[in-house]
């Protein structure tokens, strides 16, 4: 995912780049931390689970993060691509039909 530290409010949602990477804004500031434990709670309740149920694997002083979550792997998958905004045709609708 990509952490967006300082931010107005928290939300989670849309992609950054061409790939599966998650936008995590938070308003924590990225002092002592603050902004990584926010990521991190702010994706245990994006994806409904427990904070205990999500954790930091990689990424404690970058934007760029992996977050591990537990749970149903079909049932997250599934709110991951809501989150991610499910299409991943082009802007314009560059689609084939």
């Amino acid at each position: 995912m990509r952490a967006k530290p300082g931010a107005s409010r928290t939300a989670v949602g849309g992609r950054y780049g061409d790939g599966d990477v998650l936008v995590v804004a938070v308003n924590a500031p990225a002092v002592d931390g603050r902004a990584t434990e926010a990521v991190v709670a702010a994706v245990a309740e994006a994806f409904g689970v427990r904070r205990r149920d999500a954790d930091l694997v990689t990424g404690a002083t970058s934007r760029t993060k992996t977050v591990r979550v537990v749970g149903d792997p079909v049932a997250l998958r599934a709110r991951l691509e809501g989150l991610l905004g499910g299409d991943r045709s082009p802007p314009g609708g560059g689609g084939s039909g």
